[in-house]
């Protein structure tokens, strides 16, 4: 009865709109951007237990596993269809020295991982077992090198290590380590957060920096990776404007990091459930300014890269909310709701529509940690209202981008914040159909919405519908689907359609469009 009940509401054709309409207007004969499909890029640190536990577990665990990744999280990814993950981090990555990772588990050093919690690293995940990872999930791999507390030698090391076919002292120790054949090591990016925790940098330091490393990390052409430079965050662009400058040629994409804080301030934060309308509006608000700061940096890129060869990647990105009490603050394990997937639909949406330069985001983080798609305990498993956005979402991977044009966007409000009421982005998918994200930000009023693709007859739309009672709704281990999609559709009357979108809602349908 309660699916049937999502199911009737989900069949949401309205002949008479009770609400003023938003007109929706898909330009279907002017293609954009091909949006990537790295933009649904993942993000694994050594943080907490978003590896150790929540996906590695060991070859010897009683948890189902495959060369110790749990059986069942590498499964709910594949269905994601991931692309590519970063790894080792983060702020994590300038303290990695990689041969800590290699040969004999049993002999790895322990470490301390100073940065997240001051626990033990057992060293058990290096780069052996990242690459079987990436490799189960059918994605690419980035692999972050230590600039912060490394040297050239080590970082150009660990690139021959995985990438040379060559009968080196390195790549033969690769082998005897296991792997015959080099990795296939799609990125590689020289460095983390230089502005902090990489090594409180100037840009102009640091980009001498990324150039002198650099010049050392050489690969056959066959096997050599993408480099990619430490940038900016928030509203700083001078990141991307000194990097792409001073070392245009030296860089295949420049990274950005932007996280959503519902206050605004790291101090306090804001909480993950439990908060009023004042928080969720706060919080989207915040999110959707990662527009102008994207369009900035791009603007950056535009004047000192006019041929556009260096990318934006958004390689941290998501929701940081105040810990949940009584766990490690050093884990940074929050609660995923209703809210993130509304949060995640948004910045997908402008992701598409800067589609030209973002070519890869790496939301923080895949299981256990901030924004996570997964949340496990022990043996335990559910997927978030997060993971349910990325998985409705997947046929925008590699399609090519479309103008939408909004009209009568009538703006939702709550005090004297105001942000758009409905978000849209609509994409041409490799499967040849038309494939439209609309989005409600308003948590307590349904929306209608008019269709129109140039004047064409539209005949149908079908897909999905995310959306809950409460704004904080989220899944338990106990109640596992409270939220989950529902199928979504509607028919034409007249070569007109128009749907009825519930409140806080994400849907993602394919436009029929009659010949």
């Amino acid at each position: 009865m309660h699916a049937l009940k999502h199911t009737v509401l989900a069949l949401a054709f309205a002949a008479a709109p009770a609400f003023a309409q938003v007109s929706v207007t898909i330009d279907a004969a002017h293609p954009g951007a091909v949006i990537n499909k790295n933009v649904y890029g993942q993000f694994a640190e050594h943080l907490g237990t978003g590896i150790y536990e929540g996906m590695w577990v060991g070859p010897g665990s009683k948890i189902p596993n495959t060369k110790g990744w749990r059986n069942d999280v590498v499964g709910a990814l594949k269905d994601l269809h991931v692309p590519l993950v970063r790894w080792p981090g983060g702020c994590f990555a300038d303290e990695y020295h990689w041969r800590d990772g290699t040969g004999p588990r049993a002999k790895r050093p322990v470490k301390v991982n100073t940065n997240w919690g001051g626990v033990e690293e057992s060293n058990a995940v290096g780069t052996h077992e990242f690459f079987d990872l990436v490799e189960m999930l059918g994605a690419d791999a980035y692999v972050n090198g230590n600039l912060g507390s490394g040297t050239p030698q080590e970082m150009s090391e660990w690139v021959e290590y995985m990438t040379s076919d060559s009968k080196s002292t390195l790549a033969n120790l690769r082998r005897k380590n296991g792997r015959e054949k080099p990795f296939k090591l799609a990125y590689f990016g020289i460095g983390n957060e230089a502005w902090g925790c990489g090594g409180n940098m100037t840009p102009e330091y640091y980009t001498g920096m990324y150039k002198h490393f650099k010049s050392f990390l050489k690969a056959p052409e066959a096997t050599r990776p993408k480099f990619i430079a430490s940038g900016g965050n928030d509203n700083d662009t001078k990141w991307t404007d000194v990097i792409s400058r001073d070392a245009a040629h030296e860089t295949d994409g420049i990274s950005f990091h932007y996280y959503t804080i519902p206050t605004g301030k790291w101090e306090v934060k804001g909480a993950a459930t439990g908060f009023d309308e004042a928080q969720w509006i706060a919080t989207l608000a915040n999110t959707l300014k990662i527009d102008g700061m994207i369009t900035n940096n791009v603007a950056k890129l535009d004047k000192n890269d006019p041929d556009k060869k260096i990318g934006l990647f958004v390689d941290e990105w998501g929701t940081w909310y105040d810990v949940e009490k009584g766990t490690n603050a050093g884990f940074l394990f929050q609660q995923n709701t209703m809210r993130d997937a509304v949060v995640a639909a948004l910045n997908f949406n402008i992701f598409h529509a800067h589609a030209e330069r973002v070519r890869m985001t790496n939301i923080a983080q895949m299981v256990n940690v901030l924004q996570a798609m997964i949340i496990t305990d022990k043996d335990k498993m559910i997927l978030t209202p997060t993971y349910h956005a990325y998985q409705m979402y997947v046929p925008f991977q590699d399609a090519t981008s479309l103008p939408v044009a909004l009209a009568n966007n009538v703006p939702y409000r709550v005090g004297g914040v105001s942000i758009p009421g409905v978000s849209a982005s609509a994409a041409r998918g490799k499967d040849g159909k038309l494939w439209l994200a609309l989005v409600n930000t308003n948590p307590g009023q349904p929306v209608d919405v008019a269709l129109d693709v140039g004047g064409r007859h539209i005949a149908a739309v079908n897909g999905q519908l995310l959306t809950a009672a409460a704004m904080d709704a989220h899944n338990t281990f106990q109640q596992a689907t409270t939220v989950k999609p529902v199928p979504f559709s509607a028919r034409a009357a007249g070569g007109k359609l128009s749907v009825k979108l519930p409140a806080k809602a994400v849907v993602v349908v394919a436009v029929e469009v009659q010949p």
